[in-house]
This record gives structure tokens, sequence and C-alpha cells, in this order.
């Protein structure tokens, strides 16, 4: 994929686009002068000036997004800014990072962060909104936004290292930043385990005690949701390609007409689901996309459309697909046509929360940001790459959301704005100090206190 162009200045990394503010520091300085009084602990509060400096950070990142894989002045703007709070910055892939900081003997400790953004026009109306453009993979020129909150992903992440680095006297181990890139097309997780992510945050072989990640959502800001267990579903996409065989609209008894064809796949696909699977689980077949043809009397050879399939048990998911195997292929055979093409595009693993430090982590976050807002929720038939970390190595994961939204936007009369849509706009405050603080909180908390 080729690289989106963002105008960088000279001027570090975390600085607002509409220039510095009077006094204002980078996160290294900001660190150095906080080792001098300042020891940080849980609960934390968050000092103002660094609040104030990922404000800056966060509207930098939200006003230049990338394309996934493409992620190569955010991947730039994170090494710098990590570089300077002392860790050691290593890339893994053309545009993700590790940076470890070791602070003596102690636990390992990893959080991961996505940093990708998606093919989308932003219509916020934020004076900070991204006029940012990208190119995609087959070479189309599309407008680039942050829709799914991974600037705030960012930035949460950059504040939870420097407080870690602010007070190396508070805390023994090793703590590893992952921040990933294209999350959203399900290859970064992958390519970051295939360019062997973890003998580069540790080569020593030391594994992570656990992987932490977080999401924000559109949710109540100042809020954390989590989920014990399955928390996001499996996702799989297909392309099928349906081979028939053309001619003039006015013979079709000359054709084999492949949009009748399809037709006829997708209409028995819907049956999958609510015939062939138990009402007690969950599983989504979306039938997203179709397409065929040039002009309206011509009767084309091929016709494609694309498959989603979601679900929370791996058992089911193999009932799912081999049906949708059968569907696909039996339909073809009653039309007397060729054997449908199916083009798998890729593969979310399921995400599974260790249960006990899933526990843990409510008990941590309840204590230090309040029981009133810290909740349990159902599963997600929502799909992250997240879990892939994790599962390679055998070590447990817990992943967590928190909210976006002020309350008048939750509780008023228009439709909230969900993730992936160009309206979603996160409140800077709370969201942020929220974010911070969970990521934070779970870190110290696993990693070894020093009295």
């Amino acid at each position: 994929m080729a690289p989106m162009h963002v105008e960088m200045t000279a001027s570090p990394p975390w600085r607002s686009t509409a220039g510095p503010k009077p006094g204002f520091e980078g996160l290294g300085a900001y660190r150095d002068r906080k080792r001098q009084n300042v020891r940080v602990r849980t609960p934390v509060d968050i000092p103002d000036d660094l609040r104030e400096h990922l404000h800056d950070v966060y509207r930098h990142l939200h006003a230049h997004p990338e394309l996934s894989m493409a992620e190569h002045a955010t991947a730039a703007f994170i090494t710098q800014a990590m570089v300077e709070l002392d860790y050691a910055v290593t890339p893994c892939t053309d545009t993700g990072l590790v940076a470890v900081l070791t602070n003596g003997e102690g636990p390992v400790v990893a959080f991961r962060a996505d940093i990708d953004a998606l093919p989308l026009p932003e219509e916020t109306g934020l004076d900070y909104a991204s006029r940012a453009r990208g190119v995609l993979p087959d070479g189309t020129d599309v407008p680039v936004m942050h829709a799914c909150g991974h600037d705030t992903h960012i930035t949460c992440a950059l504040g939870a290292a420097t407080l870690l680095a602010c007070d190396l006297t508070a805390w023994s181990g090793t703590v590893i930043f992952i921040f990933q890139p294209a999350e959203e097309t399900a290859a970064g997780a992958r390519a970051m385990l295939d360019d062997d992510v973890w003998g580069k945050a540790l080569p020593a072989g030391r594994l992570p005690d656990v992987v932490y990640s977080q999401h924000v959502w559109s949710g109540r800001t100042g809020t954390i949701d989590i989920t014990p267990g399955p928390a996001m579903a499996m996702a799989d996409a297909w392309k099928v390609t349906v081979h028939g065989r053309g001619g003039h609209g006015s013979r079709p008894e000359g054709t084999v007409d492949p949009v009748v064809l399809a037709a006829h796949m997708i209409v028995r696909i819907q049956s999958i689901v609510s015939r062939e699977i138990a009402a007690q689980s969950a599983t989504v077949v979306t039938v997203a996309t179709m397409s065929a043809g040039l002009k309206e009397n011509i009767i084309p050879g091929t016709a494609e459309f694309t498959l989603n399939v979601r679900n929370l048990d791996t058992g089911i998911r193999d009932t799912v697909l081999t049906a949708l195997r059968r569907v696909i292929s039996a339909e073809a055979q009653a039309s007397a046509a060729p054997e449908p093409t199916i083009e798998e595009l890729y593969t979310f693993p399921l995400l599974v929360n260790d249960e006990p430090l899933t526990a843990e982590a409510i008990e941590v976050l309840g204590q230090t940001l309040g029981q009133d807002v810290v909740g349990q929720i159902p599963p997600s038939m929502g799909s992250e790459d997240f879990g892939h970390l994790p599962q390679a190595i055998g070590v447990p994961g817990v992943y967590w959301f928190f909210g976006g939204l002020p309350d008048d936007v939750m509780d008023g009369d228009d439709p909230v704005p969900s993730i992936h849509s160009s309206l979603f706009a996160p409140v800077i405050e709370p969201t942020l100090s929220t974010g911070v603080q969970a990521a934070y909180t779970m870190l110290a908390h696993r990693l070894q206190p020093r009295d």
C-alpha cells in the first residue's frame, strides 16, 4: 500500500499543529522534571500539564490519520515520543514498533495500542478534523479519518508510558508497549508475529505475564466496560465469484445467468443461521456487496458477492463455514454452472479475556476509577485482531472498552454516532484521562512495587 502523504514539521510530534504553547515541552522533558519531585502511584491523578500535552498529542494524531500498513508518519511520531521517554524502540513490520522499558528485576507486562485509520471522509466539524487523504491497495485515492478511535488509543498509551517513566523508584520489572498497524484489515497482529514481535520485545526469551489492550467506543465518557471470557467475535470474510455463461438479454435460454444464481445463493444462505444453528448460539452471516454486469441487456459471465461471518464458538464457526460452502456449491450444481470460486479475504480471531485476570481488572479499575463507572457487558459481535498477540505465546490477555461520548450525545434525541461513522468524535475529556488511568493502573498493578 502506498503511504499517505502527511506534512510534518520540525517541531516535536506531540505539539499541536496550531503551534506550541508558551513553555510547551516534550514528553521527555516533562519526565525529567517530574522525576525530581513526583512519585506516581495508583490511583493516579494526571497532572494538568501532562493532560494538556496529551490533548495536543490527540489533536495532532486526529488531524493526521494514515491507512492500514501506511502509518509511516504515525510510527515516526510515536518513536520520537517513546525514545524521549528512554524506552528502547524497535521497528516491527514496516510501520509497527515495540517500545520496552526495563527497570530492574520483576514482572513483565505488555500493552498493545493499534494505530491505523479508515478510508472515510470526516464530517464531525471539529477544528482539528482530518483533511488527509490516502491510497488504497488498488490505487484508489480516498479520504482518511480516525473513525475508530485509534488516535485515542495511541494517546492513552503514550500517557501511561509517560507516567511509568516519570518515577522509576515506584516499580520494578519490564513494561512493553506494542504499537500495532493494520488492525482494521486484520493484517497487523499477524504481520508483527511474523516479524518476531515477542523476540524483538524480549530477546532473552522471557514472556509477558499478561497482555492488555483497550478500545474507545460509543459509550458514555468516563466509563469502562469489560467482558469476562469470550469478548469479541471471530470473523471470516469471503469473496464469492459465481461463474455462468453470458449472452444477450433477449435469449436467456442460451445462458447460465450468474445473477439469478447468485441471488438464489444469497437467499438460501440466510437460512443457515435460522435453520441450522441453535437460537442460543450467537451467529451473524451478512452479504453486504453484490456486483455483476455492465449493461441492462447483457447477461454477464460472472457475478460476485461478499460474505461476512461472525460467531463466538469455534465449533459453530466450522459448522457455518461448511454449510456456506455446501449451499454455494449445491446452488451452482442445480443451475448446471461451474463450481464457484471462494476467496478468503481475512480472518479475525476470537478474542477471549482471561477470566481470573478480568475479574482482577474489574476490581482494580473499580477501586481506581469508581465502582459505579466500571461495568460488565455481554460479548460483542464486533471483531479485533488483538487476540493473536497473547494467543501466539500462550499467555493471558485482557481487553476492555472505555466510553468516548458526552451525556448530551448519549441522552439526546439523535442517533448516537458509532465507531466507523464519519460523525464519531470522542470528547477529549474525560475520555483521554479515563483511558490513560485505566492503562496505567493495570500496568502499575502488575509491576512489582518498590517501597
